[in-house]
């Protein structure tokens, strides 16, 4: 044994090792407690930074939204024209300390530099597309404009930016792409089973109330309710009938109206079949809506004398320079008949429209069809300007219409239209079939609308109902007219009896109609109520949507649009970027 080896006392390593032991562990609590602060720090960092994206998003969202509103307010008032002009304007629509003093402390740009302005601009135009709407499957015109705000609040530690795309369509709906419309309240009815191929839609309250079987084939709407019910001012007892719906059923909808710039009440939408009051722009939301400014030709129809003085023209496409001579208008028109309308009371002194000669001469006239770059005339507006004694009744009848001018026919007049035989449907094979093959677009405009079969007569007009005998007819065009709604306890008669009838038809006479039946607004001219004595009994009905006005190019001349609103895409984008995402 060395006697100069040291041999180490215990207690002295044991301390060593424990104060070696404290050093590492605090150094390793102390790294612990290190990260932890730094983490809580990055934690409340990103917290932050979060909580502020989030305000930056909410900012630049109301942005977009100050944008989508003015647009919506002036399209739906005024048309796509009004969203054009103030295209520039909605480029200055960000958030402002004239809206609220909190945004003293934003700013906002339009993704490409911009300060103080947001991104509009129409991505693209007017397309002919089913729309993205709650009315599935719906075609109209639709322009789409993309909207998007950049915004960041000042002040802040992070210079954090939110930004928020949207896309709206503007769309054009043609009003004919429904089975039924009503601009407010609709009623449906029926006595015997009544199936409905096509749309349909209510601006107000939908009352289904059939005492036989009543059938929708396709989507059914209404802003107000769809209620199995008569009208609260219709007496008669509950509907005993059923109700089946074939697709999908929608209520509290938004409403589908026409740009005349004003609220769309049915009153107000009557002035689209009126001729314009004196000064009226004709460039004006209303004054561009109305038939009489849009038609290809006007006859008016005055007193002169104990006679009746008749006058035309080519429309105001060419300021109504081209007059037609008198000679070649008594080729196809006539004030000298009349008849008795029970329904009314009253003798109806009706200007007549002979269909096939108004065809033969639109062909082979020199003025008006040079005037229109050698086509045939499409719409017309007839004008009765006339005196007549409360007894009577003017109107406007139309016959011999099975075949129209080549690029089809608008009639369209304040006044009740008649309707007298088949109309458009040349081909003898498919009268009384729902086969529209062979038809021309053609619509219907006026106060009302009454049926006279093939059968009718004159002569035989004021004579019991029962030797008013119908015979089968086909009707193949769109109607707009007004109605006489229920009131006072009386029906008004419903969609059903929409199109009037004066004949004794019953089940052996079928009325075939294929088209789309707008009810506009009341009655002014034709206003008494449906359901007296004396007029008439009901056909059999074999009523069809005309799927011809899916196409745009075989809707009906001068066919009015309702205008609509979409919100197509809401998303989130990168700073300074004015596209969709991909996939969004």
């Amino acid at each position: 044994m060395n006697l100069n080896t040291v041999i180490p006392n215990q207690r002295t390593l044991s301390r060593g090792t424990a104060l070696l032991l404290t050093l590492v562990t605090t150094g390793i609590a102390l790294v612990m407690v290190t990260g932890i602060l730094t983490y809580s720090s990055s934690s409340a960092r990103l917290n932050a930074r979060s909580s502020q994206y989030q305000r930056a998003l909410a900012a630049a969202e109301g942005a977009t939204e100050k944008v989508v509103s003015q647009m919506t307010r002036d399209y739906l008032s005024q048309g796509e024209a009004l969203v054009q002009a103030n295209l520039n304007t909605y480029r200055q629509g960000v958030l402002s300390p004239s809206d609220s003093p909190y945004w003293n402390g934003w700013q906002f740009n339009d993704g490409n530099g911009n300060l103080g302005k947001t991104f509009v601009s129409l991505t693209s135009g007017n397309s002919y597309v089913v729309l993205n709407s709650t009315y599935a499957g719906l075609v109209g015109y639709g322009s789409t404009y993309t909207v998007v705000s950049n915004a960041r609040q000042n002040g802040v530690p992070d210079n954090v930016v939110g930004a928020v795309l949207q896309q709206l369509q503007l769309a054009r709906i043609p009003v004919f792409q429904f089975a039924m419309y009503s601009s407010g309240d609709m009623e449906i009815s029926c006595g015997e089973p009544f199936t409905i191929t096509g749309r349909v839609h209510s601006n107000g309250q939908l009352y289904i109330e059939p005492d036989n079987l009543l059938t929708f084939q396709s989507d059914v709407t209404a802003v107000g309710d769809i209620l199995f019910q008569r009208d609260p001012l219709d007496s008669r007892g509950p509907p005993v009938g059923s109700v089946v719906y074939q697709a999908q059923e929608s209520s509290h909808v938004a409403a589908l109206t026409l740009p005349i710039g004003v609220t769309n009440t049915p009153i107000a939408i009557r002035e689209i079949i009126e001729p314009p009051p004196p000064l009226e722009d004709p460039n004006s939301p209303l004054g561009k809506e109305r038939y009489y400014n849009e038609a290809d030709m006007v006859l008016v129809v005055t007193n002169i004398g104990t006679n009746f003085g008749l006058s035309g023209a080519s429309g105001r496409f060419n300021a109504f320079a081209t007059t037609v001579p008198t000679a070649e208008l008594n080729s196809f028109v006539s004030t000298s008949a009349s008849f008795w309308d029970a329904r009314e009371g009253k003798t109806v002194d009706p200007i007549d429209i002979n269909i096939a000669n108004l065809t033969a001469w639109s062909a082979t006239n020199s003025d008006v069809r040079t005037a229109l770059g050698s086509r045939d005339v499409a719409s017309i507006y007839i004008l009765d300007a006339r005196t007549l004694p409360g007894s009577q009744l003017g109107a406007v009848r139309v016959a011999n219409g099975t075949q129209l001018p080549s690029r089809g026919l608008t009639i369209a007049t304040a006044s009740p239209l008649y309707v007298w035989g088949n109309y458009n449907q040349y081909s003898p094979t498919n009268l009384g079939t729902a086969n529209t093959s062979t038809t021309l677009p053609a619509s219907l405009a006026s106060d009302a609308i009454t049926i006279l079969s093939p059968n009718w007569s004159d002569a035989n007009s004021a004579a019991s109902v029962s030797t008013r005998n119908a015979s089968p007819t086909t009707v193949n065009a769109a109607i707009l007219a007004g109605a006489v709604d229920t009131a006072g306890g009386s029906y008004g008669g419903g969609m059903e009896n929409f199109p009037r009838f004066l004949e004794t038809w019953g089940l052996a006479n079928t009325f075939t109609y294929n088209g789309s039946m707008v009810k506009m607004f009341p009655s002014l001219y034709a206003t008494n109520t449906w359901g007296n004595p004396n007029v008439y009994s009901p056909p059999a009905r074999a009523w069809a949507y005309d799927i011809n006005f899916n196409d745009p190019t075989k809707l009906p001349p001068l066919t009015p649009s309702l205008t609509k609103v979409l919100r197509t895409l809401w998303t989130t984008v990168a700073p300074n970027q004015t596209t969709p995402p991909p996939n969004s």
